[in-house]
């Protein structure tokens, strides 16, 4: 017989640690999905109400350009804020200019009240966007962190696959004072969240000058100009998700027809960005970069030739939706991990930052550019132009392309 302590113990494997284990972690991820909960179902419900207003399209559109354009000017004061106050500290404060601001929407739908309310909006959601992602690296460990960017993914793209198309319906069958109420106590609800947060750090001492976002300062153009081809890539498919948002719902007036639209994009969106990440994990990301503006220009394309037939369109219009949410979810994750490996030692965060302000720039200018070229072509020209537009950019894939093969 085998001696008792000489025989082998059955091998036992400890469950393997994620970032869910993390109380603190759980709590941000609660917090992120009541502030979007109100950022995204309101990109579409807003300029329906200047609509509702009498706003024309000019006006419609600009409900999203100013909240996007203050959106970008919270993000580039980051690193100044950083100095005085803790990334909990901005988050809670940019879910209270988020959410008491929409409580005040229903007190008007003039168009200066529906800007004003707006731009406010703007800069608590700029607040919300940068603080958010970066306390998922200061609350979750550098092993853990690949899963955790994936579940605050999850956490940002819930609201805007399930609510960005029932908050339309809602607002057609419950009222616009329902939908404003209840997005505004979410992201108000997200403040307290965020302050039980552990207190986490600031940036450098305030003797060192950064570039806007509390790195040191080399050279704007150094930091930010290795990124235009893909900043531009992403800015150009943002600002037909801007058209598409503010101005569907518009368009598409048949019973649940721009719910249905709606949801097609974002669902579109998220499952783009999970595939694309799965294939540039084995081939390397760009290879398929052409094929993604493709597919945002052909979507974009076909949504403004059913926008000139509303009957059609509201039985077709999924089809084109999905094609645009697919190319662009893609293209999000492509250009987010050429502008990293573009990005030089230490710059990564102005690698994010200048993403971030792609794409919410994009999404504003896009908005408010179809505004007014649908004040004269009507919104199908304007869906057109903004098709052209992205397709403008296939010129630039190979200049993305080389930056992955010089960081290789």
């Amino acid at each position: 017989m085998t001696p008792l302590s000489s025989r082998r113990r059955p091998r036992t494997t400890a469950p393997a640690e994620t970032p869910l284990a993390d109380s603190a972690f759980r709590v941000l991820l609660l917090a992120t999905l009541c502030a979007f909960a109100n950022y995204a179902p309101l990109l579409s419900v807003v300029p329906l109400w200047a609509a509702d207003g009498g706003s024309q399209a000019g006006g419609v559109g600009a409900a999203t350009g100013v909240t996007m354009a203050t959106t970008v000017g919270a993000q580039t004061c980051i690193g100044r804020l950083l100095r005085r106050w803790t990334l909990r500290q901005l988050f809670a404060s940019g879910a209270l200019l988020l959410g008491l601001p929409t409580l005040a929407y229903p007190l008007s739908s003039e168009l200066a009240w529906v800007l004003a309310i707006s731009a406010v909006r703007g800069v608590g959601f700029g607040l919300v966007a940068v603080a958010g992602s970066a306390l998922v690296v200061e609350l979750v460990r550098a092993e853990r962190r690949g899963r955790a960017v994936g579940w605050y993914g999850v956490a940002v793209g819930v609201p805007q696959i399930v609510l960005l198309p029932f908050a339309v319906w809602a607002a057609a069958h419950l009222g616009f004072t329902a939908v404003f109420v209840s997005t505004g106590l979410l992201a108000v609800l997200a403040c307290p969240l965020a302050l039980t947060l552990p207190k986490g750090t600031r940036t450098a001492p305030d003797s060192a000058p950064d570039d806007g976002i509390g790195q040191p300062a080399r050279s704007v153009r150094a930091a930010y100009g290795p990124h235009t081809a893909p900043f531009t890539v992403l800015a150009a498919g943002a600002c037909a998700l801007g058209g598409i948002t503010a101005f569907l719902p518009l368009v598409l007036t048949a019973p649940a027809a721009a719910p249905l639209a709606l949801f097609a994009v974002s669902a579109g969106i998220a499952a783009g960005r999970y595939l694309a990440g799965a294939y540039s994990d084995r081939a390397g990301a760009g290879g398929r970069l052409g094929w993604y503006v493709a597919a945002c220009a052909l979507g974009m394309g076909g949504l403004a030739v059913l926008a000139l037939h509303p009957a059609a369109a509201a039985a077709l219009a999924v089809l084109p939706a999905t094609c645009y949410g697919l190319g662009f979810g893609a293209l999000q994750n492509d250009t987010l991990v050429l502008m990293f490996q573009r990005a030089a030692p230490g710059e990564h965060a102005a690698a994010s930052t200048a993403w971030n302000m792609g794409f919410d720039g994009g999404t504003g200018v896009g908005a408010a550019g179809v505004g007014v070229l649908a004040h004269a072509w009507g919104v199908p020209g304007a869906f057109g132009v903004s098709a052209v537009l992205v397709a403008a950019t296939l010129p630039l894939v190979p200049v993305a392309r080389r930056a992955r093969r010089r960081a290789g």
